[in-house]
């Protein structure tokens, strides 16, 4: 498989040997060609983005781009079509069963990424997110919908979707594209797939009727198959099916093997363990999260001169309602939902609004989370400020200008929001769970707690409170957090690495 040749330009280049030029014969030349990976996704922050799987559809792959010919694969949402430019449709796939035909576009990044886009109106151009409409309800169609990005992944896969390009691996994410692993395994075709688990909390559950509107086989309908505790799980069939699993943190890859955070997968999840099939790897940020660049500042900084915190502060403050002050500010920048363990920052907000602390908030989600914030802004007028929604400009100087930023979150797969809190000089106060453990060193570049309680958190609280009043400790800590390694190569590397392994895996099977 990795030999075989597409007729794609520019996939190939010739080398000739060291002997070749110092001989009167024709120089031998041989073709050696990038892998070809079709990266599957339901978001990319270029364009529509929902959660960190945007951020990492749109970082990842051109992480690879150097040793890898690797292109994206997306549903075409409106937000898609408005900003990617010019489309050109290289291909219809047909309806199969319920799944209704759809054209695949093909498009480019400003960087010159390939986009493959799959045009199909009836199902994708909507207002609303890639998963729920405006009323925050999930699309009724949802599994067609997404049914629709795997078979389509799958037929690519098979050389049936770009004339001049064909995948030698599938590296898919989420329950939006698990069933492409279980459409090539259908079709008996030795594809290699990797599933990366972003959140196995979200699995993609319908109900039983729905198989054959999906093509699905009858007898996939098992528990070594799509079937989980009566329902069918896309997020089921791509762990089942695929070649390799991967998520999003090596703590996080072994907590998922346990039943507290296994979310009924832990048993299946266990077994690719003990096969060798499951890894963890960390997930780095993009190079903007620079703040002696970043243009969203009122003041750049870096490691060795962060004065320009200050300013961004004010700025913050300003803009929050918050009163001008000297003492530490706190930053929430989240999901208002209970896994982000919103009710005990809010809980601990008296902690710190005692000890002259400030708190902004900026996020979204729960109703009865967001009413909370509110009120407790009212409460504490000058100390608190809370802004419901999202704004990247935003949240960017929060990073910069707070000292600590409140992370309590009961379980994070791997979490960006601390990484872009240490790049910028802000100490993240989190929980020992996920990729808050394995990023943050407790004491040197952040600050953990192990039990996800309001005792464990007000102590950690506490401890940041003792830094902020001993400078010369405050300003090494955030020295080490914003000189951490935060980009993409260590983990590009071991995506390699699991690659590999997946393809011999195929070739063998």
């Amino acid at each position: 498989m990795l030999e075989t040749l597409h007729s794609e330009a520019g996939a190939a280049f010739a080398t000739i040997s060291h002997a070749d030029l110092h001989s009167d014969r024709r120089p031998s030349i041989s073709v050696v060609r990038k892998q070809s990976i079709l990266f599957v996704t339901s978001e990319i922050a270029d364009y529509i983005k929902a959660g960190g799987l945007g951020e990492v559809s749109a970082a990842l792959p051109r992480a690879l781009r150097h040793s890898y010919d690797v292109r994206i694969l997306i549903p075409g949402y409106r937000q898609v079509l408005s900003q990617i430019g010019a489309v050109e449709e290289i291909a219809r796939l047909p309806a199969s069963f319920g799944i209704p035909e759809c054209g695949l576009g093909r498009g480019t990044t400003k960087d010159g990424l390939t986009v493959y886009v799959l045009l199909c109106p009836e199902l994708y151009e909507r207002d609303g997110s890639p998963y729920v409409d405006s009323f925050g309800q999930d699309w009724s169609d949802n599994d067609i919908r997404f049914a629709r990005l795997g078979l389509a992944a799958a037929d690519i896969a098979c050389g049936n979707g770009d004339p001049l390009w064909q995948a030698d691996l599938l590296h898919l994410n989420d329950w939006p594209s698990g069933l492409a692993a279980a459409y090539l395994a259908w079709r008996g075709q030795h594809i290699p797939t990797i599933l990366t688990i972003h959140n196995l909390a979200y699995q993609g559950l319908f109900e039983r009727d729905r198989l054959p509107s999906l093509g699905i086989p009858d007898a996939a309908f098992h528990i070594n198959g799509v079937e989980f505790y009566g329902k069918l799980s896309f997020l089921k069939a791509g762990i089942f099916y695929a070649s390799h699993i991967t998520t999003v943190s090596s703590t996080y890859a072994q907590e998922i093997t346990r039943p507290e955070f296994g979310c009924g997968l832990d048993g299946l999840l266990r077994t690719r363990a003990r096969q060798g099939r499951l890894d963890g790897i960390i997930n780095g940020i993009d190079p903007s999260w620079d703040p002696s660049k970043d243009p969203y500042l009122v003041s750049r900084f870096s490691a060795e001169n962060f004065r320009g915190k200050r300013a961004n502060a004010n700025t913050v403050r300003k803009s929050f309602g918050l009163a001008l002050s000297n003492g530490p500010l706190f930053a929430v920048v989240s999901r208002l939902v209970h896994q982000k363990g919103v009710d005990l920052a809010i809980s601990a907000a008296e902690t710190i609004v005692s000890q002259g602390g400030q708190i902004a908030v900026i996020g979204q989600g729960e109703a009865r989370f967001e009413a909370e914030l509110q009120a407790l802004a009212r409460r504490h007028q000058g100390s608190v400020g809370v802004r419901i929604g999202y704004d990247e400009g935003d949240a960017r100087r929060m990073y910069a200008g707070s000292d600590f930023l409140l992370m309590p979150s009961r379980f994070e797969p791997c979490g960006l929001s601390q990484m872009y809190a240490q790049r910028f000089g802000s100490l993240p106060i989190a929980h020992r769970t996920g990729g808050l453990a394995d990023t943050i060193e407790d004491g040197v570049n952040g600050f953990l707690f192990g039990e996800p309680c309001l005792h464990r958190f007000t102590d950690a609280i506490k401890r940041g409170l003792d830094a902020f009043r001993s400078r010369p400790r405050l300003s090494a800590m955030r020295r080490a957090a914003m000189k951490r390694p935060h980009g993409w190569d260590s983990s590009a590397s071991k995506y390699k690495e699991v690659y590999e392994r997946a393809c011999q895996t195929a070739a063998w099977a």
